[in-house]
C-alpha cells in the first residue's frame, strides 16, 4: 500500500469536507470560545471511529486511532478565529459578533485560515480511518483552541494532555499562507519567530499645559523612548540576524491643555533565537529605565510581558523526511518555505512531550490571481494576507492540498 492508495478516497470526503469548511467559516469563534467548533469536530471524529478526549484545556479535542503496532504520529490543527470584520464578499462570509475577553462586542472572522486547518485534518483523519490496511501505528488528531492568544497549547498541556494520549514519535502541523494554492513548502530550523508583547508604564508628574516647568512630561518621555527603541535592531543586533521591534500603541493624556502623569506603551518583538530574544528584551528595559532617569521620573517604569509565543524551529531530520514525501507526491508543487515573522504556539506541545516536529506551509490564493499580481509587482498590494479582512483561501485546491500534505507527512512514518 502507498500514500496514493489512501488518497484514492479523497473524492469520498471532498463533498462533506467542503461543506464543513463553509459552515465553519460562517460560524467562527474567538479564542477559548470554540464550543460549537469542538462539538462539530467531535461528531466527525466519532463517526470515523476515533477514541475521543474532549474539553482538554477548555475546548480542545483529541481523537486517537490505534491500528496495530508502529509509530505514533500527532497531527495538529488550531480552531480559533479573530476579532476581525470579514470583507470578502463570499456567500458564506461571517457576520458573527461575540463578546471578547474584556466583554466588548466585536466582529469575528476566520481571517487566519484555521477553518482550513480543521477541515483538512478531519479529512485526513477520515481517510486514515477508511484505509487501515495501508498503514500501522497510532494517529493522534489534536484540535487546539486559542492559538491566537498564545496560551491554547499550554492550556491543553496544563490540563493533562500528556497523560491522556500515547506519547508521539513525531508531531506535525501546517498553516495556510498567502501563496499559490496547490503548493506546499518546508524549511528546516527556525521557521516561525518567537514573539513577545510588552506593556510599559512610565510615570511622570502631571501639570497644567501652560506650566510645563512643574511637570515631568510623560508624552515627551514616551516619544523619546519610541525613537531610541528603533536603534536596538539597527545598532545592537548583528546584520545577519533577523529581528523586529514594533511599538504598536502609545497612550497618554485626554486633554490638550493637561500634561498627564503617565504614559503606556505597548510593543511587540519577533526573534529567531533565545540569545537575540533575551538581548532585545534586556535592551528595552535598559533604554526605558535610562530615559526615565534622564527625565527625572518620580517612579521607576513598570514592565509587563504578555502574549508570548515560542520559537518554532523545525527538526532537520523530520523536515527532510517530510520534504522527501512532499517531493515524491507533489512534484514541482513542493518547494522551500521562506522564514516567516508570524508566530505560533504549536511547538509548546512537542517541546513539552519531548518529541521532534516540523511545521510547513500550504498556499491558499488562487494560482492565476497570484501570478497576475506577481507579474504586475503588486503581490503586497493585491493579495490579502492572514489577519486581514479580505483573507479567505480558495476552497480548492487548498483543502485537497492540505489534506494530502497531512497524509503524505503522516504516512512517511505510518505506511506499511
Amino acid at each position: 500500500m502507498t500514500t496514493s492508495s489512501v488518497l484514492a478516497g479523497l473524492d469520498r470526503v471532498r463533498g462533506w469536507q467542503e461543506e464543513f469548511y463553509r459552515d465553519l467559516h460562517a460560524h467562527p469563534e474567538l479564542s477559548h470560545q470554540e464550543r460549537r467548533t469542538a462539538q462539530r469536530v467531535t461528531q466527525r471524529l466519532r463517526h470515523a471511529g476515533y477514541e475521543l478526549h474532549e474539553g482538554i484545556g477548555g475546548t480542545g479535542v483529541v481523537g486517537v486511532l490505534s491500528n496495530g503496532t508502529g509509530p505514533t504520529v500527532l497531527l495538529r490543527a488550531d480552531m480559533d478565529a479573530l476579532p476581525v470584520r470579514e470583507d470578502t464578499g463570499l456567500p458564506y462570509a461571517s457576520t458573527v459578533t461575540a463578546a471578547d475577553a474584556e466583554g466588548d462586542q466585536v466582529p469575528v472572522a476566520h481571517a487566519c485560515g484555521h477553518d482550513v486547518h480543521v477541515s483538512c485534518l478531519l479529512g485526513a483523519a477520515q481517510l486514515l480511518a477508511d484505509d487501515r490496511d495501508a498503514w500501522h501505528g497510532t494517529v493522534v488528531a489534536l484540535f487546539q483552541p486559542a492559538e491566537e492568544t498564545g496560551d491554547g497549547a499550554r492550556g491543553m498541556l496544563d490540563d493533562g494532555l500528556a497523560e491522556r494520549i500515547p506519547t508521539p514519535d513525531v508531531a506535525l502541523a501546517q498553516h495556510v499562507l498567502p501563496a499559490p494554492a496547490g503548493h506546499v513548502g518546508t524549511l528546516a530550523g527556525p521557521v516561525l519567530s518567537a514573539a513577545d508583547s510588552m506593556r510599559i508604564t512610565v510615570h511622570g508628574r502631571g501639570a497644567h499645559g501652560s506650566m510645563p516647568q512643574a511637570a515631568v512630561d510623560p508624552v515627551v518621555l514616551a516619544s523619546m523612548i519610541v525613537i531610541r527603541l528603533q536603534t536596538i535592531v539597527s545598532r545592537e543586533i548583528p546584520p545577519g540576524q533577523t529581528a523586529v521591534l514594533t511599538v504598536g500603541s502609545l497612550r497618554a493624556g485626554r486633554k490638550s491643555n493637561v500634561i498627564p502623569d503617565r504614559a503606556v506603551l505597548e510593543l511587540n518583538v519577533r526573534t529567531y533565537s533565545d540569545t537575540t530574544r533575551d538581548g532585545i528584551l534586556e535592551a528595552i528595559r535598559r533604554i526605558v529605565t535610562a530615559e526615565c532617569q534622564a527625565s527625572g521620573c518620580p517612579r521607576d517604569p513598570e514592565f509587563e510581558l504578555f502574549d508570548r509565543f515560542p520559537l518554532t524551529s523545525n527538526d532537520p531530520d523530520v523536515t527532510a523526511r517530510v520534504a522527501g514525501a512532499f517531493g515524491e507526491f507533489f512534484g514541482d508543487r513542493a518547494g522551500p518555505l521562506e522564514q516567516q515573522t508570524a508566530s505560533e504556539d504549536f511547538s509548546d506541545i512537542p517541546t513539552a512531550l519531548g518529541v521532534p516536529y516540523t511545521y510547513w506551509g500550504i498556499g491558499g490564493i488562487d494560482a492565476k490571481t497570484y501570478q497576475r499580481a506577481q507579474e504586475a509587482g503588486r503581490v503586497s498590494q493585491d493579495i490579502p494576507v492572514n489577519h486581514s479582512p479580505g483573507f479567505a483561501p480558495v476552497i480548492q485546491p487548498t483543502l485537497d492540498t492540505g489534506t494530502q500534505a497531512l497524509l503524505a507527512a503522516a504516512l512517511a512514518w505510518l505506511a506499511r
